[in-house]
């Protein structure tokens, strides 16, 4: 059994998907906590939730990099309707990542500046928060796409039309 982990933890496409529930449910359950600090006034609680959206937006980073790194081990375990969502996935990922970097850098100074300056607390709390739905959208549509690479019972609509080499190498 340890042997089979330590394998599947040598493979790419394996700890991308370990990780990858992390940006979207990781923020998820810390996004909840934050408002429910904010609602409360709390500043323990809304500290104790900044770190968990740092961590989890942070996350997003080895979910995007394992997941560029098992893209053509990926591409060759799947059919054709699969790899167009393989590359609409990877697409969807390398344009969106930023989100969540943007995200992990707001939850960082809603960290540290109230430190200096107590006032801006609620302002930066409430900006993590509107930041973190849409990191949490974002996380979706990528996800959305991922799921279908290798779920055919997830595919309920057609793949996205193919596309070109030259379209890849942005």
């Amino acid at each position: 059994m340890i042997d089979g982990l330590i394998r599947g933890l040598r493979q790419p496409e394996y700890v991308h998907v370990l990780l990858n529930p992390l940006p979207v449910y990781g923020l998820l359950i810390a996004w909840i906590g934050l408002i429910i600090g904010l609602i409360s006034k709390s500043r323990r609680a809304q500290l104790a939730t900044l770190v968990l959206v740092l961590v989890s937006s942070l996350s997003a980073w080895p979910v995007y990099e394992f997941g560029q790194q098992a893209y053509d081990r990926a591409l060759s375990m799947t059919d054709e309707d699969g790899e167009r969502w393989l590359d609409e996935h990877r697409d969807r990922g390398e344009d969106l990542i930023w989100i969540f970097y943007a995200l992990a850098a707001l939850s960082a100074a809603a960290i540290a500046v109230p430190i200096k300056w107590p006032k801006s607390s609620a302002p930066l709390v409430i900006a993590v928060i509107l930041l973190g739905a849409a990191a949490l959208g974002t996380g979706a549509y990528i996800a959305y796409a991922g799921g279908r690479i290798r779920h055919r019972e997830f595919r309920n609509e057609p793949a996205p039309p193919k596309r070109s080499e030259q379209e890849h190498e942005h």
